[in-house]
């Protein structure tokens, strides 16, 4: 690729035409390479270091590079000196019909979808589907938020909310009037639905889909929860032995 379009994908549009995204930094780069031994496609990626790191150990093809041309395609404004452009993968083809599925429906924030997949990622058995309108996963502030757990969260893009029904026997959801996490129904669903930070899921659509409605109990001071941290304590409840 050139590098002149490189610097373009910060940008979502250009990382769709061209099927790339960014990771920056040491930390992102390794857990990349991690990953990279086990998925062939993520093998053709390409690393960028400045001439710090350009005795750095890696199975990808390397650039070196001058400091001027890292801070161009650097979304931070202090690079540590290394880049990796990596071909966004195809959806696994074990993605349709492995693991628990939590739905995020027109999630928009970032650091909630980053810290989610980190989530998923740490308790494993999981795969995450996004609807039409969500952020996009390869967005380099999701990607940061990740701490390298998108390249081992399975991802689905795009996946209609009316679908749900066709793939998924019961499908679970988060509502103040529901039965309580710890209720054996809860363990029993295949789908976890999750909707926008402001506005939820409309109640028809949930209606449409039969959606089971479950609650974490609190102390009612406030009305709701952080996304990311619901998504949390509902990955846990779901792994703890026994489930």
């Amino acid at each position: 690729m050139k590098f002149d379009d490189i610097k373009k994908l910060h940008q979502k549009k250009y990382r769709a035409e061209f099927g790339h995204f960014l990771v920056e930094g040491e930390h992102l780069v390794l857990e990349l390479q991690k990953a990279a031994a086990h998925n062939p496609q993520l093998q053709r990626a390409e690393l960028y270091v400045t001439e710090t790191h350009a005795r750095w150990e890696s199975p990808f093809r390397t650039h070196v590079i001058s400091d001027r041309q890292m801070a161009q395609i650097a979304d931070t404004k202090t690079p540590q000196g290394i880049i990796a452009l990596v071909p966004i993968p195809d959806t696994p083809a074990e993605a349709s019909d492995t693991g628990r599925a939590v739905y995020l429906h027109e999630i928009q924030d970032p650091g909630n979808l980053g810290t989610i997949l980190r989530t998923l990622a740490w308790f494993g058995g999981f795969r995450c589907l996004l609807s039409p309108g969500s952020v996009d996963p390869y967005n380099p502030k999701v990607v940061r938020a990740s701490m390298g757990a998108i390249f081992h969260a399975p991802l689905e893009l795009d996946v209609p909310l009316a679908s749900l029904s066709d793939r998924f026997t019961r499908i679970a959801c988060l509502d103040m009037q529901g039965e309580p996490l710890h209720s054996p129904d809860f363990g029993a669903c295949d789908c976890y639905l999750f909707g926008n930070e402001a506005r939820g899921v409309p109640r028809d659509q949930l209606s449409a889909l039969g959606a089971q409605p479950f609650t974490i109990p609190g102390c009612g001071a406030i009305e709701s929860l952080n996304l990311a941290a619901t998504v949390n304590m509902c990955a846990y409840e779901l792994s703890r032995p026994g489930r």
